[in-house]
């Protein structure tokens, strides 16, 4: 199965091949600021079954809540966050499930960041009060 992602205007397209390794709501404020919205939803697909546009796209680094690097990657045209690569999790790249434009894309299945959610705001997933630290192959 393929998952195609888009930015907005259709300049930037990616595809990924099979179904997310997991898919992750974040609350963190900077997910906001990044967004406009009240949380980000990613969808995680391992490094080899994501097919990135050859150019094109513009990078933004920065430190995350976690104490380690993203870049997150836009369209420099129309603005849109397409996708981000988290240094704790090289093996992963993390692309915004909106981009997919599929209604029936997963439900996230865990919400980060909590501790950072806007009070009123009630989803139906578990929550982490920040981010659980990565499963570590062999640990439960």
């Amino acid at each position: 199965m393929e998952h195609t992602a888009s930015c907005h205007c259709g300049k930037l397209v990616l595809t990924c091949t099979g179904e997310p390794a997991k898919v992750s709501l974040c609350h963190c404020f900077d997910c906001q600021r990044r967004t406009g919205s009240l949380f980000s939803v990613a969808a995680f697909f391992p490094r080899d079954r994501v097919e990135l546009p050859a150019v094109g796209a513009r990078a933004f680094r920065r430190p995350s809540a976690s104490g380690r690097d993203v870049s997150f990657h836009f369209c420099p045209d129309c603005g849109s966050s397409l996708w981000w690569e988290p240094d704790r999790l090289p093996h992963l790249i993390g692309v915004a499930a909106g981009a997919f434009a599929d209604r029936d894309f997963p439900m996230p299945e865990q919400a980060v960041w909590a501790d950072h959610r806007h009070a009123w705001l009630d989803l139906p997933l578990p929550e982490h009060p920040q981010n659980p630290l990565p499963k570590v192959a062999g640990q439960g």
